[in-house]
């Protein structure tokens, strides 16, 4: 969804109605993961994709029937694999997509701001409407209620775990299904080293959507001219500049200066911080 957000802007600025739908279940050899969305207008433009191009017709047009009807709805498409090969198709899955008729002001504001999960009941044959129970911040905000504190005790740390993992998901709870929406922070890849070998993978994590910071003690080094590219430059020691940084679990740090009083504190201190991933380049 956060990739679409510019052209949603560019629709509703043109003032056309524009429909979501969200895969929340897979099942099999479906290609998208969950969450992965499809923006559909009025008018019959489209962007995203919730599997790669096998039911995005089918979508497209629930996506217009709920428009017409105002009620969000559940739906599943595919095949099994056995089927997909009689039909000649490459790949069989089913996948199971929440259809809505617009895109909800908390789904965009959790997209633009990050680090949020929207959690939502979703819709069966016997409930109209698509109220969001609750949105959960990575930094323990919560805001709104399913109605039930019981359940509200159990989505609220099944939320900050997603966000944790980043992916999203269906969980269940005091007999409803509920689709764990997830809108991580940009991921950040912490590079203590302004070498040259710094220099392309600074390229390689920007083009993967990461945050990136480089950090090195001598300032010669640690240049924009030489990192044209990166999100922040620090000139100082490691250990200390982890604090100022808020280096955490959710970081990827990558010791790359080879000189082991810049590497032996920076890699403890990544260790002592629970990175999720530290890395160092060696001798062989």
């Amino acid at each position: 969804m956060i990739e679409l957000l510019d052209q949603l802007d560019r629709w509703r600025g043109e003032g056309v109605a524009v429909g979501r739908a969200v895969l929340v279940r897979a099942y099999g050899s479906a290609p998208r993961p969950e969450g992965a969305v499809l923006l559909a207008t009025a008018d019959g433009r489209i962007a995203g994709s919730v599997s790669g191009g096998c039911v995005e017709a089918a979508v497209v047009v629930d996506i217009a029937e709920v428009r017409r009807t105002g009620q969000a709805r559940v739906i599943e498409y595919g095949f099994s694999d056995e089927t997909a090969r009689d039909a000649g198709l490459a790949c069989g899955g089913r996948i199971d997509v929440l259809v809505e008729p617009d895109v909800r002001g908390e789904i965009v504001e959790a997209a633009t701001d990050r680090g949020r999960a929207v959690i939502t009941a979703l819709p069966t044959d016997g409930t109209t409407g698509l109220p969001a129970a609750m949105v959960v911040s990575d930094d323990g905000v919560v805001d709104g209620s399913t109605g039930d504190t019981s359940v509200d005790r159990a989505l609220v740390p099944a939320a900050q775990e997603a966000l944790v993992i980043g992916r999203s998901s269906v969980v269940e709870a005091g007999q409803r299904v509920y689709f764990l929406e997830v809108f991580a922070r940009r991921p950040r890849l912490v590079i203590v080293g302004a070498v040259q070998v710094a220099i392309p993978l600074v390229s390689m994590a920007r083009t993967l959507g990461y945050e990136v910071i480089v950090i090195d003690g001598r300032s010669a080094f640690a240049t924009a001219e030489r990192f044209p590219d990166v999100d922040r430059l620090v000139v100082g020691w490691p250990e200390e500049i982890a604090g100022q940084i808020a280096l955490g679990p959710a970081d990827s740090v990558a010791v790359l200066s080879h000189d082991p009083k810049f590497d032996e504190p920076a890699i403890a201190e990544a260790l002592r911080r629970d990175c999720r991933y530290v890395g160092a380049i060696g001798s062989r």
